[in-house]
């Protein structure tokens, strides 16, 4: 997860240096380990991982030395399930899912037509 979070560049419209930092990160179970969690707080970025039941049990019975526990928001982590879904849907697209397209902007547009279905269909 560091690795992916440091080749993050995302332009600004006006200019200037590209965006390093998203404003928020959500992640499953998997991505809760001690050395993720403390970059994100390095980091100062925001976000919604669960903290899976042993290392909970894990921190509580280390008592004061455990460390706090995670803030975990479930209203924004129902938000992540929708977003995943979404793309499982996209994927339903045969040429989304296998990617025939060289070229970035043909795949733009082949995502943007079955982003079009889907709204269609609904």
């Amino acid at each position: 997860m560091i690795e992916v979070l440091g080749l993050i560049r995302v332009p600004r419209p006006q200019g200037g240096h590209p965006r390093t930092r998203p404003d928020h990160l959500s992640g499953d179970k998997a991505y809760s380990s001690r050395r993720n969690r403390r970059y994100l707080r390095r980091r100062q970025i925001k976000h919604t991982v669960p903290e899976p039941k042993d290392q909970r049990a894990h921190r509580k019975r280390r008592g004061s030395k455990g460390g706090r526990p995670s803030g975990f928001d479930s209203e924004i982590y129902k938000r992540r399930n929708e977003v995943e879904r979404t793309i499982n849907r996209l994927k339903n697209s045969r040429a989304v899912a296998t990617r025939y397209d060289k070229r970035a902007f043909v795949f733009h547009g082949t995502v943007t037509t079955a982003a079009i279905k889907l709204w269609l269909r609904t």
